[in-house]
């Protein structure tokens, strides 16, 4: 059986298998994601979803990032996974279509501290469920999310339960049975993007496969071959272009996902689709001294699927602008830069932002195939008074082709961790974090995420911090 094949991985893998590049991978995605994690936080969304949790009053077994709050391991991963997705600024994989670590690194590091696991333990698990999210969004084909799916959710809840069974002491009968309770909590729309609930599929995904885990390891059953057959998770959730599993099983961990095709990392928070364009923009004014007052016009050309989670070309709000070209081609070419602070709706509603936005216009570029933000070009026309510029770029920001280096890596997440932990905690973070092989309990890595002081008033710390 597939399924049983896929868990026998998961399950059967030793640690010390796993490739160095591919635990550096790992360590590398638990810095990105903890860092926008903690300033996600901060957000709105990251404070309505913290006093729902804290509300709960749940048993104290895994920390609330940023807080000195705790609550049961499957609610941590649901807050923690809204507070990595919050502000779009986490990590990105191509083969998933979404992000991947939003999901594993909640859900790992709430188990990891519940049970006492070790720092290379949780980057094995991390890998692994990356492997089983990548291979699995490769079967799903590019279909899944033209139609509407997030794949973040649907495909990361999936990578999550297989890591957290890890952690937890499954079997792989029992893995199976947690794959199939995921099966049915995978979710998520692309209409949401853009509102408070994209951040929460993330959460949710994170939370199910907790869920699912525990739901497992105690008895609770399921299909436990959801992967298989003509009603398996392919066929109801896939579209046209499924690609056959059992090839993928015979590649998994050749080459492992985590190096081939490799994480990308965002260098800006907003949707992926954006990125390849803020590239080529911010090149074009560096080489040309564009100046945001003189231009009259941007065109920007999208090959087929590149674009499909822009779904906003006249935002309003600071969230909506994330998945607008429209809004982040006029505010990179108005500000020189783009950052946190860009994506407030204050922001969004300036007039000359809205005056320049009505003269950027997006098209198809006419080319076989499906792309997406990770997989594609894009083609860059900006006409100013002072002359016409073009430009196209393949590469996209902060991916393997164009990578974020380790100083590149530690300045994003100062940035990010130290407007909840302050300069002196958010090193200490970053510590633990780069040496987390080396920590005999991951506990150590999620007590470092924990202010040494008090946020009492954390609305109002977040709009300090977020102004910034």
């Amino acid at each position: 059986m597939l399924t049983q094949r896929l868990a026998q991985f998961a399950i059967d893998t030793k640690a010390a298998d796993i490739p160095s590049d591919v635990m550096d991978a790992a360590r590398d995605a638990f810095i990105d994601t903890l860092g926008v994690a903690l300033v996600g936080s901060i957000d709105e969304v990251g404070e309505i979803a913290f006093r729902y949790v804290n509300g709960l009053g749940g048993r104290r077994e895994s920390t609330i990032w940023g807080t000195h709050a705790a609550t049961t391991m499957a609610e941590a991963a649901f807050v923690n996974g809204i507070y990595g997705h919050a502000l779009d600024f986490d990590d990105v994989h191509t083969n998933m279509h979404g992000h991947p670590s939003t999901t594993i690194v909640p859900a790992t590091l709430a188990a990891a501290e519940t049970v006492g696991t070790s720092g290379k333990d949780l980057l094995a698990a991390y890998a692994i469920g990356l492997e089983v999210g990548g291979k699995l969004g490769v079967a799903v084909g590019n279909g899944h999310y033209q139609r509407g799916w997030h794949a973040t959710a649907t495909m990361g809840v999936f990578g999550s339960t297989a890591a957290v069974a890890r952690l937890l002491g499954l079997n792989v009968s029992q893995l199976c049975h947690a794959l199939g309770l995921a099966a049915s909590q995978a979710s998520g729309m692309l209409k949401n993007f853009g509102t408070m609930t994209k951040p929460f599929h993330a959460g949710h995904a994170a939370r199910c496969a907790v869920q699912a885990v525990l739901l497992a390891k105690a008895g609770f059953t399921a299909d436990t071959g959801i992967f298989d057959g003509d009603d398996s998770f392919f066929r109801t959730y896939g579209e046209a272009d499924v690609v056959p599993f059992e090839p993928l099983l015979d590649q998994l961990g050749k080459p492992w996902e985590a190096v081939s095709p490799g994480i990308s990392y965002k260098r800006w928070p907003c949707c992926y689709c954006n990125h390849r364009s803020i590239g080529a923009l911010l090149a074009m004014i560096k080489e040309h001294g564009i100046q945001g007052k003189d231009v009259q016009a941007v065109e920007i050309g999208f090959p087929p699927g590149s674009d499909t989670a822009l779904v906003h070309k006249n935002p309003q709000t600071g969230l909506e602008g994330k998945f607008s070209i429209e809004y982040v081609a006029a505010a990179t070419l108005l500000d020189g830069k783009v950052g946190i602070d860009t994506f407030t709706d204050v922001m969004v509603q300036r007039p000359d932002v809205r005056a320049l936005m009505k003269n950027v216009k997006r098209y198809r570029v006419q080319i076989e195939g499906m792309y997406s933000g990770g997989v594609g070009f894009n083609d860059v026309l900006v006409r100013t008074t002072k002359g016409e510029y073009k430009m196209r770029e393949n590469r996209a920001p902060g991916s393997p082709a164009w990578p974020m280096n380790a100083a590149e890596r530690d300045e994003k997440f100062l940035d990010c961790a130290g407007r909840v932990l302050g300069d002196i905690g958010a090193r200490r973070a970053l510590g633990l974090a780069v040496d987390m092989g080396k920590l005999a309990n991951a506990a150590d890595l999620a007590k470092a995420l924990v202010p040494t002081e008090t946020i009492a008033q954390r609305g109002r710390a977040a709009d300090a911090a977020l102004a910034k």
